[in-house]
């Protein structure tokens, strides 16, 4: 299924799905869009480069901390992180693609202006300098690495997150406090109530909107739910796009709340803000852990309101830790994929598969 140069060599033919078979049970892979950015992004892409050779990660481009901060600074340039992590979870499994996925994301140690740059970030730099094309750059890092499947940028250009904050002023917790910036408002300590972005209609490349017209599934989630999922929900040509695509919608849930964005949100309540900021948006399928859901039939009521249904399934490491395990999160995308589901409904039945 696939063509090589030779042992350690660059793919030079279409990039295999993985070691053993693939876990979807024919050849017509499914064309899957899946939305975020940093790992959250990359949990989904792991799991999801096991079911189809046909994935397209789009990417928020908002991040406005650390290499990628000083590099969108100084050069003007989209911020890499995030898709850089994007294309590391694509690699091809092998000795060459995972050697190269580590060279993108090693970071340098010194006193000087390169400390904790990521190797990956000063190439993707490197190769849109040269190549004055963020999509250009972006795809010939995909073949150095032998991605299985395309990164895209949310936007054509770089987005600033704005947030209601709520409890930031001293005696009034009814006044909302707006803070600019991802890692300001990933570290906020009040409670998000909204966000935006700057600018607030971003031009957005036309092949995104491809892929998302052409996709059967997108799945939008884990991660951040404020500043890297909802994101792109705000640009108003996605969201014209997800809500006129043939594709079916699917919605991961992260597996623990994180400090500040969603301190003290039940899993439900992630998507009644889902469905705040996207009003029009359908929905057809949510995956959660059981860990991190407190009530199962109040996360199906909210899922019910958006047109879906619940798959609760074991997704994590199970080592305590609330990090994916790609092969279960993968089964998960499968079954959902397929139909099969064995939940409950929003009245306490259970349905079966």
């Amino acid at each position: 299924m696939s063509a090589r140069t030779g042992a350690g060599g660059p793919p030079t033919g279409p990039v295999p799905l993985g070691a053993g078979a693939p876990l979807h049970g024919t050849s017509a892979s499914p064309a899957v869009v899946a939305l975020g950015g940093g790992h959250g992004l990359s949990a989904s892409l792991s799991a999801l480069r096991h079911l189809t050779d046909r994935l397209t990660a789009v990417v928020t481009v908002a991040d406005d901390g650390g290499s990628s901060g000083r590099l969108r600074r100084e050069l003007g340039v989209l911020p890499p992180g995030d898709l850089r992590m994007a294309l590391s979870a694509l690699c091809d499994d092998s000795e060459w693609g995972r050697t190269w996925r580590d060279v993108l994301q090693h970071r340098f140690t010194s006193e000087g202006g390169l400390h904790q740059h990521a190797t990956g970030n000063l190439l993707i730099a490197t190769l849109w300098d040269l190549l004055d094309d963020p999509v250009a750059g972006l795809d010939w890092v995909g073949r150095l690495l032998g991605a299985r499947g395309r990164v895209l940028p949310m936007a054509a250009v770089p987005l600033d997150i704005e947030a209601d904050v709520l409890g930031l002023v001293a005696g009034d917790d009814d006044a909302p406090t707006p803070v600019r910036g991802q890692v300001a408002v990933a570290s906020t300590t009040g409670r998000v109530t909204a966000v935006r972005l700057v600018p607030a209609d971003p031009p957005v490349r036309p092949e995104v909107l491809d892929a998302i017209a052409d996709a059967d599934w997108v799945v939008l989630g884990p991660g951040s739910w404020f500043t890297s999922v909802l994101p792109h929900l705000l640009v108003p040509a996605l969201a014209d796009a997800l809500t006129s695509t043939r594709a079916r919608l699917c919605v991961t849930l992260n597996l623990a709340v994180e400090t500040g964005e969603t301190d003290g949100f039940s899993a439900e309540a992630h998507l009644e803000v889902l469905a705040a900021h996207a009003p029009t948006l359908r929905v057809d399928a949510v995956v959660a852990d059981p860990v991190a859901v407190g009530d199962p039939h109040a996360l199906s009521e909210a899922a019910a309101d958006l047109g879906a249904r619940v798959l609760l399934r074991q997704v994590s490491l199970g080592d305590g830790t609330p990090r994916h395990d790609a092969l279960r999160l993968a089964a998960a995308y499968r079954d959902v994929f397929a139909g099969s589901y064995g939940d409950l409904d929003p009245r306490g039945a259970a349905r079966g598969s």
